[in-house]
């Protein structure tokens, strides 16, 4: 899989973190209830290791274990997609996790210097509460967008939805809608595109212009705009 023409220092990221991929391609297996891709979702993780052994800036100050592990995750879940059509519930699930992941790593992406100094107990929690807050958020977003397929075909109300739930999923996804349309550009568009029109993220970022990693960024931004929003209008 490593190109003869990688040099030491990628080769030797990679296969120091061989176990990751291992760990990670377990956790999304048992997450979307398929163990017996476990083999072929190992391989999608590797390739996302390379690409992350490649890819890592040492001097940005985060760990390559850090770095990687989203990288990995994100290869994984785009290797559970392309087995084949998912039914609407997997397609939310494996919606969720990405969206999580990839707030994650926005919050990578954004570090530019380790923490001031002088920074408390309290700025610290504060800091985790945001954190998982904002991850919710993107999870949540993940979960009520109704799935749309690659051939344009909106998923439909799940089998187990009673007409409570369909009401409260509907009431919710208009609540997102609203706080997403108060987003600044590029990030509601962003936003939008991804989960609300089914396009692929890089695909969306590159149209708009963006880097993967600044879309990244504006993602997260994004999400953390919206946990302030949503708690406003809830």
């Amino acid at each position: 899989m490593t190109g003869s023409s990688d040099p030491p220092e990628v080769l030797e990221r990679f296969h120091a973190e061989l176990e990751l991929v291992n760990v990670l391609a377990r956790q999304v297996a048992r997450a979307v209830g398929r163990p017996e891709e476990l083999d072929e979702l190992v391989a999608y993780g590797r390739m996302g290791l390379l690409d992350a052994a490649r890819r890592f800036d040492a001097s940005r100050g985060v760990p390559f274990r850090a770095y990687a592990s989203y990288r990995v995750r994100g290869a994984v879940l785009d290797g559970v997609r392309k087995q084949a059509r998912l039914p609407r519930g997997l397609h939310q699930r494996l919606n969720a996790l990405d969206a999580g992941r990839r707030h994650g790593e926005g919050l990578l992406e954004d570090v530019q210097v380790p923490p001031p100094p002088g920074s408390d107990r309290a700025q610290a929690e504060q800091a985790l509460s945001d954190h998982l807050s904002g991850m919710a958020t993107a999870m949540a977003l993940g979960l009520v967008v109704e799935p749309v397929y690659e051939n344009g075909e909106v998923g439909g109300r799940s089998q187990g939805d009673d007409p409570e739930q369909a009401l409260a999923r509907a009431e919710l996804v208009d609540l997102v809608e609203r706080a997403v349309e108060e987003l600044p550009e590029p990030e509601r568009e962003l936003v939008r595109r991804h989960y609300f029109g089914g396009e692929r993220f890089d695909h969306v970022a590159a149209e708009l212009g963006l880097s993967k990693s600044w879309a990244s960024r504006l993602h997260t931004r994004a999400v953390g705009r919206l946990t302030k929003r949503l708690k406003q209008l809830g």
